[in-house]
């Protein structure tokens, strides 16, 4: 595929002390036009396009468990689009992540199109990091809708605080987990927050053990949303916990042994 020029996200995005303090207090924060309206569009394009070329899931909805429901999902599309690589390798996101966490470095995870379908259902309560096999909870999310989005559309939401509490054992995103996680959010009295709208270009960023859900897709549209992973440089390849982590130990690590540093060709400094 011959690269084509798209606009350049290097340029910084400043985090102020205030901002950090939020983030590492309440372990998610909302960001605004991180990318500007006009440049956010160019990138939703090829994302967008990268989804239709790459979604594996062809059942009807009705077909589908509660995971499959709640979203599709395209994973590492940096691999095989040199252009969305500029987007997942920004050192503008990576900067503000590493900001947020307060480290010097910041590496790639891997990056994630989640794309919930109009009509799509809720997305139970989880936590990320369940899923990987790293030793640090220096870990972040950025997730950034590429079209506005609505509540109505499945607004990502968050436990304020709770990432305090760490593993919560393995709960892989299901009704379980849901079950699980919405008893602990009530017993422990965490707030919950959610915006009501954002802006293509926003940004929200949340902790690895940030428990969070979204609400079903009741629009006529499909959410379009891009995450990236980014892990604080210097973190290990942890014992996978379960089956999903030894898979992510595989897939995102390069199969690195136990103690290893998540730093595979797949796992680049982007900062």
């Amino acid at each position: 595929m011959v690269s084509l020029s798209f606009p350049d996200l290097s340029s910084m995005y400043p985090i102020n002390a205030q901002q950090q303090s939020e983030y590492q207090q309440n372990g998610h924060i909302l960001l605004h036009n991180i990318v500007n309206s006009e440049d956010i569009k160019l990138y939703r394009h090829l994302i967008h396009n990268g989804v239709e070329r790459f979604n594996t899931e062809f059942r009807d909805m009705s077909e589908r468990d509660t995971y499959g429901k709640a979203f599709l999902q395209v994973m590492n599309l940096w691999e095989v689009d040199e252009d969305i690589k500029k987007f997942t390798f920004a050192k503008r996101f990576a900067q503000i992540a590493a900001d947020l966490m307060g480290v010097e470095k910041v590496r790639l995870y891997h990056d994630q199109a989640l794309f919930k379908e109009a009509g799509g259902g809720h997305t139970p309560w989880h936590q990320d990091q369940y899923y990987w096999p790293i030793d640090t909870s220096n870990t972040i999310t950025m997730w950034m809708p590429l079209i506005d989005i609505s509540e109505e559309m499945g607004m990502l939401t968050f436990a304020s605080g709770s990432h305090e509490l760490g593993f919560l054992g393995n709960l892989a995103i299901s009704d379980k987990s849901d079950d699980v996680l919405k008893n602990i959010v009530e017993e422990k009295g965490y707030p919950i927050v959610r915006a009501s709208s954002m802006k293509a270009g926003d940004a929200t960023f949340h902790a690895g053990w940030t428990l969070h859900n979204a609400p079903g897709n009741n629009s006529s549209k499909t959410r379009e949303v891009m995450t990236i992973i980014f892990v604080a440089d210097g973190a290990k390849v942890s014992e996978p916990q379960n089956t999903h982590q030894e898979a992510d130990r595989q897939r995102w690590i390069k199969g690195l042994p136990v103690g290893s540093l998540v730093a595979s060709e797949l796992n680049p400094i982007l900062n």
